[in-house]
């Protein structure tokens, strides 16, 4: 063998080498961002629970909570209740129109309802004579579609869903019935977030489950803004899979995963 061929195949064997180095960087990299990107996913489901399960808490209790223990409590056990809210304009003796508003407490549901799924009240559109509904308590409503029927003016009027859903319940109207604008007509339910989430586990950051236990940071506080007393909250992932992440950095999308803020009122994500 001569000196040419044994440094073709010295140079064969090296650039064989070189390409299978290559090739695999490159799958350890796109491996390694689609394992990124699949943990992120995960994070941001998480934050989004925790950030509905905040909003409602605001809703019943008056303020945030930054104690895990009191927010898993008020998931599993806590009560919400449905308000409904009714404007009639009637015409005063001087001949001046005035709104009289007024609130109906329809049903107390549990909190976990309210959190994971999402409540639609269909009110009636325009004043009317109730002519039928177009779907039964169970059955799907598809935003779109035909909810129910009023004669308005003499004629026969079909209103459409503005949400998607499975109809909850609904009101008993018989044919003929005067219906006022506003009045609930039914409800929809809309399933959000997955129901059996273990949520004794909601304080902890998915992924690192099979390697050590990382807490989201929480922060929830009344603060003074414009000289108002105003709640804020904030719930950060402090140890990111995506090693770029950093506080250092001046993008908000760049930062560690994250809603709220300890200064402003705002319940947006950084991934929004």
């Amino acid at each position: 063998m001569n000196v040419t061929k044994i440094i073709s195949i010295v140079l064969l064997v090296l650039s064989l080498g070189l390409g299978y180095y290559l090739i695999s960087s490159v799958k350890s990299t796109i491996d390694d961002q689609a394992m990124i990107a699949e943990r992120e996913s995960a994070v941001i489901e998480k934050l989004m629970l925790i950030r509905e399960a905040e909003e409602v808490y605001l809703e019943v209790n008056g303020n945030y909570t930054s104690d895990w223990d009191k927010l898993i409590d008020f998931i599993e056990n806590g009560k919400y209740p449905i308000i409904q809210k009714k404007e009639r304009v009637v015409t005063l003796s001087y001949g001046a129109d005035s709104s009289i508003i007024t609130y109906d407490t329809l049903d107390i549901i549990p909190a976990k309802d309210r959190i994971f799924k999402e409540l639609h009240n269909v009110n009636a559109a325009n004043t009317g004579t109730f002519v039928s509904f177009a779907v039964e308590p169970g059955e799907e409503a598809i935003k779109g579609a035909p909810a129910y029927t009023l004669v308005q003016n003499g004629k026969n009027v079909t209103h459409k869903f503005k949400e998607s859903g499975r109809v909850k319940s609904r009101k008993r109207f018989t044919p003929g019935q005067e219906i006022i604008k506003g009045d609930l007509m039914m409800s929809l339910e809309e399933t959000k977030y997955d129901q059996s989430i273990d949520i004794s586990k909601l304080a902890y950051v998915p992924g690192y489950e099979f390697s050590e236990e990382v807490k989201f940071d929480i922060f929830a506080a009344e603060i003074e803004r414009s000289n108002t007393m105003v709640d804020v909250v904030e719930v950060k992932n402090p140890k990111p899979f995506d090693p770029t992440r950093s506080e250092n950095n001046e993008a908000k999308n760049k930062k560690p995963l994250r809603f709220g803020s300890k200064t402003d009122v705002t319940l947006s994500g950084n991934w929004e």
